[in-house]
């Protein structure tokens, strides 16, 4: 009989519950984002957040039309990497359905759920990940029973970038779809040069930085360029860091997909450049649909069942979150 696997999401501002079958079939998430009224993210006010919106989470999820708890056969949650004060609360969530239902509790790699979410969304099989959110920037390629990070950012992650420009400039949380809208206005009036607008191309080998970006595009707007014409170049010069180190990334694994994860994947131009480097060397170019780009609950639950599948289990005692858990910490037995 076919059972659903119940995965909870809850590493920084997103706090989602969503689920997958036993035959790999993805639900949509119910999720509440926090908004910070200003400034970034402070850990202890977005945990409070996800504790007051668990209850109502919970009865749009039991409400759901595709969903019994009497099917559920297994409860996973992100054990890390990610905010202690907000993983602490999805885990003590997972560990009180899991003991409450009696069934495996599957501590999950937020990071290794991104991969395993988009290869079941696109059907790729052994992927090069761009994975591009807030707080992380990797590339990753599986090699020797893991996911190994073959470059990462040595700063901060393009979507705190981002968002740190946009708050500069006083757009809501999350910048990157404003930031994305002010491009495209930028570009109306046909092709642009990125002369006048140029900013710090921050690659290191494999390894990317992006503060020197940060800094360079707010000093254009003092110098007065048009807070259009800096969105449109602060794309495209911190995209362009991620699709180079892609297609290094691509050379050296001899690999022939590549697989866009995380939230700065739901942005358009970026899938373009990736598809158009993809193109130029004769390789395929994925990304999941964006409700499973951005931090879902329905990523946890396919994780979790690939690793139920293989007789994985997290015991209560082993349980704690890891707010450094690593992508290739995690043994990756799965096909």
């Amino acid at each position: 009989m076919e059972g659903i696997i119940l995965g909870i999401e809850s590493t920084a501002h997103t706090f989602s519950f969503g689920s997958v079958s036993t035959e790999g079939e993805l639900f949509p998430s119910f999720s509440s984002l926090f908004r910070p009224e200003e400034g970034g993210i402070h850990p202890r006010e977005a945990a409070d957040h996800h504790s007051e919106s668990t209850s109502e989470l919970l009865k749009k999820l039991s409400s759901n039309e595709d969903f019994s708890w009497d099917s559920i056969v297994a409860v996973a949650f992100s054990q890390g990497p990610g905010l202690g004060p907000c993983l602490r609360v999805g885990a003590s969530v997972a560990r009180t359905l899991a003991t409450r239902l009696s069934v495996p509790l599957l501590g999950v790699n937020h990071c290794v759920a991104h991969i395993e979410v988009g290869r079941n969304q696109t059907g790729c099989i052994d992927p090069v990940l761009l994975y591009v959110s807030g707080g992380n920037t990797q590339v990753i390629a599986r090699a020797d029973g893991r996911y190994r990070v073959l470059g990462e950012t040595l700063d901060i992650g393009i979507g705190n970038m981002l968002d740190k420009f946009a708050r500069n400039q006083g757009m809501p949380f999350p910048g990157g779809p404003k930031i994305e809208q002010l491009a495209l206005e930028h570009l109306k009036n046909g092709p642009k040069s990125l002369d006048e607008a140029y900013l710090p191309y921050g690659v290191h080998g494999m390894d990317l930085a992006f503060s020197g970006m940060l800094t360079s595009a707010t000093q254009k707007i003092s110098e007065g360029l048009s807070l259009e014409q800096v969105c449109w170049s602060l794309q495209e010069h911190s995209f362009a860091t991620c699709v180079e180190v892609a297609e290094r990334a691509l050379a050296h694994t001899g690999k022939t997909e590549l697989l866009l994860g995380g939230g700065v994947a739901c942005n358009d131009r970026l899938r373009e450049m990736s598809k158009i480097m993809c193109d130029e060397r004769g390789a395929n170019c994925f990304w999941p649909e964006k409700p499973f780009c951005i931090d879902n609950g329905t990523m946890i639950a396919e994780l979790g069942r690939r690793m139920l599948e293989c007789g994985i289990e997290t015991k209560i005692m082993d349980s704690a979150i890891d707010p450094t858990l690593r992508t290739d910490n995690t043994a990756v037995v799965w096909q």
